[in-house]
């Protein structure tokens, strides 16, 4: 029992984070920013009827959880996850996109717990972490966990795809929804600029496990992101079988004004690709080959999200003191092809950076909103400006529009670049490569201390042109990157940096 009451102190101690949360009055929103990072995260008002599964489920896609405490009369819970990377990049994945759980918007943010003590006992909720966990990497749930998933009544899941670099068919997307169960019909719609569909499955314990597995898992590597929840409908009514909607329990359908469905030679040319997706276990969503791309392509399907929405970003509370158009072409320039930077003239901690589309600005501020660079929190926000303008000829502008179009330092101009399956968060340890022969470890912890940071590991991948660095804080490892990304090691070899999503 010592470790219940462990609890009951710990959850007094930080009554703070806890007394009158659940109005969400102001004073709270202020707090949001406030608690340090920490591996455990405060969720706030939870929907009654809530799950521990929903509630565990909102943090799989970013890593492993490893303990859960629910305050079941106050709509609250604590999640806590293996790593503080995670936690941190679960929050900042939330505050770009609202979490719901059941259709209702809930609020996550740092607790002030640094861990979770829980009686070991309890196992209950073990039982229902590793059976999670198991959904997670393709195992079967026990049959307790199977009652707790059958608890969310819809058949029906709201699929939306995030950073849709390559088009997702219908057929892919039965392809992948039906290792959890039968799926019935497929409805495809572009809405708010965002390719979205409804699948529903003939049984709602299917959905929920389809939901678990994949709820944001990637396509394809790195893009093509799933974004799941319940629909609020329980049933689908299809009308036209073609590119955009299907009912595979009706054949006999028209295809109205649509494409008829893809036709078997495509679907073909997915299911042979050993490397994709649709080979694999459920949870194991790798990428699917150049040729089903391009066969999906052929299918007709337009990217989703390319007509009239913007590739503009707008990023606020920047240090105007530090920042430079180069330095912000560098760090968002990790996430997608940076063609303009304009820092705003009379508000110069404001900058507008046009990327070379809609899904790669898209990108970059997922990962990079609410990031801290040179000691301040960023905002980063789609603009509504369709592009950045350079200042009138022989206007001089003090050098704070710059245009990076022709810039030698793209890392995404070549189609199918291996850069496209290295894009991770933010994180405190960073990829190096093209490290000429002749430089040893001491030189590179010597040039990375001096970007002002301190290197807490170090180690070169077994051909030294490699290696992994490991700064004390994800803010170190941000500014190090502006800063010796692409610098000359001498012999006009210039040092690649990247973030990893290893760590040392």
């Amino acid at each position: 029992m010592d470790g219940i009451s462990d609890v009951a102190v710990g959850v007094k101690r930080g009554s703070d984070e806890l007394n009158g949360a659940s109005n969400g009055s102001d004073s709270k929103k202020l707090r949001v920013e406030e608690a340090p990072p920490s591996r455990v995260l405060h969720i706030r008002k939870l929907p009654n009827e809530a799950s521990e599964t929903e509630v565990i489920a909102l943090g799989l896609p970013f890593g492993k959880v490893t303990n859960i405490l629910t305050l079941k009369g106050k709509n609250q819970a604590f999640l806590e996850m293996g790593t503080e990377e995670a936690a941190i990049t679960m929050i900042n994945y939330y505050t770009t996109v609202t979490p719901h759980i059941r259709n209702i918007p809930i609020f996550i943010q740092y607790s002030n717990h640094k861990e979770l003590k829980t009686d070991a006992g309890n196992q209950r909720t073990q039982a229902v972490l590793q059976a999670v966990s198991a959904v997670q990497s393709g195992g079967s749930p026990s049959s307790d966990v199977q009652d707790a998933l059958a608890a969310a009544s819809s058949p029906v899941l709201r699929i939306i795809i995030d950073n849709m670099f390559y088009p997702v068919t219908l057929d892919v997307l039965q392809q992948i929804f039906s290792k959890f169960g039968t799926v019935m019909k497929i409805i495809t719609f572009t809405k708010n600029n965002q390719f979205q569909a409804l699948l529903q499955f003939s049984d709602p314990v299917n959905a929920q496990q389809a939901k678990l597995a994949l709820d944001g898992q990637n396509i394809y590597n790195s893009c093509c992101t799933l974004r799941i929840d319940f629909s609020k409908l329980v049933n689908l009514n299809v009308k036209y079988n073609n590119d955009k909607s299907r009912d595979y329990t009706r054949p006999e359908l028209p295809a109205g004004d649509g494409q008829p469905s893809l036709d078997t030679t495509v679907a073909a040319a997915f299911s042979k690709d050993s490397n994709s997706l649709l080979g694999k276990i459920p949870g194991a969503l790798s990428p699917l080959s150049a040729a089903a791309a391009a066969a999906a392509a052929a299918g007709r399907v337009a990217l989703a999200g390319q007509t009239g929405s913007s590739g503009v970003l707008l990023v606020s509370n920047l240090n105007e003191e530090m920042v430079t158009p180069q330095s912000l072409f560098t760090l968002f320039g990790v996430y997608g092809d940076v063609q303009r930077v304009k820092i705003l003239y009379n508000k110069k901690d404001s900058a507008l950076i046009q990327m070379s589309d809609a899904n790669q600005a898209q990108l970059a501020m997922s990962h990079l909103n609410g990031q801290k660079v040179y000691g301040k929190i960023i905002r980063v926000t789609l603009s509504k400006h369709q592009t950045v303008a350079l200042p009138r000829d022989g206007l001089d502008d003090q050098g704070l529009t710059k245009d990076f179009a022709n810039s030698p330092l793209h890392r995404f101009k070549k189609p199918g670049s291996k850069n496209f399956q290295n894009i991770f968060p933010p994180s405190a340890t960073l990829h190096l490569s093209n490290i000429p022969q002749d430089v040893t470890e001491d030189d590179l912890r010597l040039l990375f201390s001096n970007a002002g940071g301190t290197v807490k590991a170090f180690k070169f991948f077994q051909d030294r042109k490699m290696a992994l660095i490991q700064m004390s804080t994800v803010e170190e490892a941000i500014q190090a990157l502006i800063d010796l990304h692409n610098y000359n090691m001498g012999g006009n070899q210039h040092l690649r940096v990247s973030f990893s999503k290893s760590t040392i």
